[in-house]
């Protein structure tokens, strides 16, 4: 069950990458966050910590609901173009998140030297989303594009944690997920104050009105 899961947040985070609209990247985050809320649910069953449960509860609420539906409304408020405007095409994407995957495997087992396939699998997964959230953000024009990229690397680093330290003290998740929300409601004003001034969201073209 637990590769089951785990082959779904990887496949997830491919489909971030090669997405090309705005749609198919809020889905794909959407089904990332789907897929962790399920390994922190079967963490949480295996360990039965009612804490996990908040977590997981949390998760859903939050990453699987309202942040994607959130999004969607400024999309719909905004009317953007819906391509991201890529600086690297969907294939060279690709082929970096082979690359960003390689990586995450060789680092992990260099640093944590694992016992097992399982322990090797997790955190190389969390290094793995971590990269390509940061990938997203360097990599794609749009500001909307960017807060996914910004949300995706959350979600690794929520995963290394877990899988890594054992899990992040109760309140500290609790936290970290409420601040994670306010961020996003925060830039997606932003984001729709930037649409109104400047008819786009484009950042590459929005870089060009500096002095």
């Amino acid at each position: 069950m637990y590769l089951l899961v785990l082959f779904g947040v990887l496949v997830s985070t491919y489909l971030m990458v090669v997405a090309k609209r705005m749609p198919a990247l809020i889905r794909s985050f959407r089904y990332q966050s789907f897929f962790l809320f399920l390994l922190t649910l079967i963490i949480a069953l295996h360990e039965q910590h009612a804490d996990l449960f908040v977590v997981a509860a949390l998760l859903f609420i939050l990453k699987v609901c309202a942040i994607p539906y959130f999004l969607y409304r400024i999309i719909g408020k905004i009317k953007p173009d819906e391509d991201l405007g890529l600086f690297i095409n969907a294939q060279l994407s690709l082929l970096c998140a082979l690359g960003f995957m390689y990586i995450s495997w060789i680092f992990t087992a260099f640093v944590f030297s694992p016992v097992s396939a399982l322990r090797a699998m997790l955190p190389a997964a969390a290094f793995f989303m971590v990269l390509v959230g940061i990938f997203l953000m360097v990599g794609r024009m749009t500001a909307l594009a960017q807060v996914v990229g910004l949300l995706a690397m959350e979600n690794g680093l929520f995963l290394l944690a877990s899988t890594v330290a054992g899990g992040m003290p109760f309140f500290v998740e609790i936290a970290i997920f409420f601040d994670v929300f306010v961020s996003v409601v925060i830039m997606g004003f932003f984001v729709y104050r930037i649409s109104k001034l400047f008819t786009h969201i484009d950042v590459n073209k929005l870089s060009r009105l500096k002095g």
